[in-house]
């Protein structure tokens, strides 16, 4: 057997979501925080017109995106960075700035692939305690190493869909010493864009960077478009390990519609904040312990680890699929994505039944 290098032997596939329904049972699939609704049809037209064009290599470097984004958001064109997906980016960014001599922090309940992305760079990963599944600035602040060049923040945050303001987002900024890059994952950032607490600003600075996803509030999962504004010297870096060829001809015309189609996207956010706060309301008059959310998802909190395993398999037996959490230190939770309403009821019919058998 030709053997692998020892940190990719040592390291656990990326949990992906287990969607393998009973048989005989109808799946619903509400895991992977997909959108609610499809993407815009603007996007979908110039996706598929797209194709016409697929013998040619895409643009490598997102122009006609990239002029898009700026305009949409404000912000400089040339400090726009896409990705395949926010991924991409994450893992660029570690490999770029981290390395087996250094460390990457974050929350302790934060997106698991910050963990993935520093065991790629042989990095330390080094977590800081939330204050009830909420970032703590106070302990990522005491928990920074003096060998820690790198702190991930997902704001909102996945998966407790819990956010932290600004003004905190500023203060953890500050009390980070200089050499440490912050990167803060907006990937859910959309359906918190209400509260108008833009951060794009803070990379002026020359020491964060902030990144965002089409595959939430735009529909475009399948599309795998991600991207994020840097710092000049930050960019540069980062582009000499990205895939020069990243995101299909498809992908690119499909998120430039997709800016196009703001009133849509508002539209999609809305109708899922909606939907979401129904549904925690409907769960907490059940009893049910479920965090604030800013997200296109919920987060449940049992009073176990064993009573949240016995939920989880009872619906999966129903063949609704939701999130387990054990893999973001969260043993006691499940996620539940916000999907169709008949879905969404069906979800709370079970877990209703279920809080009625464990009483008998």
């Amino acid at each position: 057997m030709i053997k692998p290098v020892r940190h990719i032997a040592a390291m656990s596939p990326y949990a992906l979501a287990n969607l393998n329904a009973p048989k005989g049972k109808r799946l619903i699939s509400l895991s992977q925080n997909e959108s609610l609704l499809p993407p815009s049809p603007l996007a979908v037209r110039a996706a598929t017109d797209a194709v016409a064009n697929a013998q040619l290599y895409p643009d490598p470097e997102w122009r006609e995106l990239r002029d898009a984004l700026a305009k949409r958001h404000r912000i400089p064109s040339d400090g726009i960075l896409c990705g395949n997906g926010s991924m991409e980016l994450i893992a660029c960014l570690t490999q770029a700035f981290a390395d087996p001599k250094s460390a990457v922090l974050a929350p302790a309940h934060a997106y698991p692939f910050f963990r993935t992305a520093a065991q790629l760079a042989q990095a330390r990963f080094d977590t800081a305690q939330e204050d009830n599944a909420r970032v703590s600035v106070d302990a990522l602040i005491a928990a920074v190493q003096p060998d820690t060049r790198v702190v991930f923040i997902a704001n909102p945050g996945n998966p407790t869909g819990t956010r932290i303001s600004r003004t905190e987002l500023l203060r953890l900024r500050d009390g980070l010493r200089r050499g440490i890059l912050l990167v803060i994952d907006e990937a859910y950032g959309e359906f918190a864009d209400h509260l108008g607490e833009p951060m794009f600003d803070l990379v002026g600075r020359g020491d964060t960077v902030v990144l965002r996803s089409f595959s939430k509030a735009y529909g475009l999962a399948g599309m795998r478009v991600g991207w994020g504004l840097f710092p000049e010297q930050i960019a540069e870096v980062v582009r000499k390990v990205m895939n020069p060829n990243n995101i299909s001809v498809a992908g690119q015309a499909a998120a430039c519609a997709a800016l196009k189609d703001h009133t849509y996207m508002q539209a999609t956010c809305q109708t899922t904040a909606r939907r979401r706060d129904r549904f925690i309301d409907r769960l907490r008059d059940t009893g049910f312990n479920v965090a604030e959310s800013f997200t296109n998802f919920a987060l449940i909190h049992f009073a176990s680890a064993v009573a949240a395993a016995r939920a989880n398999a009872a619906l999966r037996a129903e063949g609704v699929f939701l999130r387990a959490q054990g893999g973001a230190g969260l043993p006691t939770c499940l996620r539940v994505t916000i999907g169709p309403e008949e879905e969404m009821n069906i979800a709370v019919s079970h877990l209703e039944r279920w809080v009625r058998e464990e009483k008998t």
